[in-house]
């Protein structure tokens, strides 16, 4: 199956999900108008296979959530890439159930939601990962105001815009 294909599969279950699951992040009441995820076409440019420049030092730092409460996690390394021609890096960070990649765009508050959005990259061999912006996806605060997510590090604001995966759940027009 090819990576449109199986993309396509997944944004399908991840709307099921979100329209018909209990575990869904949407109200009861969202769900019974939702019509599924906005998203960006897929962007073959932003599936990309990095070194990682890992820290001599693995420092922790504590994330403040959209709630207020505190999360840990462990700078492991820097990544560095092009997004139109322009020079772009963001931190990995870790915890107990392996790399995390908050980031915030260009496009926060516009086109995509404003504290961020997140990846999990896929290590590959030694000292290289995966971090295919497709799958970047918002975290369930931008749907619901009861989940506690992990507010984006200002080192991983960046001045280029991301359009690949999720898209604003709610369109900022319309209030």
């Amino acid at each position: 199956m090819s990576e449109e294909n199986e993309l396509i599969q997944f944004r399908e279950a991840k709307d099921t999900f979100f329209k018909k699951d209990r575990q869904s992040p949407l109200t009861p009441e969202q769900r019974k108008t939702f019509q599924g995820l906005k998203y960006f076409d897929e962007n073959p440019a932003l599936r990309l296979y990095l070194p990682i420049e890992v820290f001599s030092e693995k420092e922790q730092i504590q994330m403040q959530t959209s709630t207020g409460d505190i999360q840990t996690y462990t700078r492991i390394g820097r990544i560095r890439f092009k997004v139109d021609s322009q020079d772009a890096q963001l931190t990995v960070y870790g915890d107990r159930h392996g790399f995390f990649l908050p980031f915030v765009d260009q496009l926060a508050g516009k086109e995509t939601y404003g504290a961020g959005r997140y990846l999990e990259p896929e290590v590959l061999e030694a000292g290289r990962i995966r971090v295919d912006f497709n799958l970047a996806y918002n975290p369930y605060c931008a749907y619901n105001d009861l989940y506690s997510c992990p507010i984006t590090p200002f080192e991983n604001r960046l001045k280029v815009p991301i359009r690949a995966r999720e898209r604003l759940f709610h369109d900022p027009e319309a209030g």
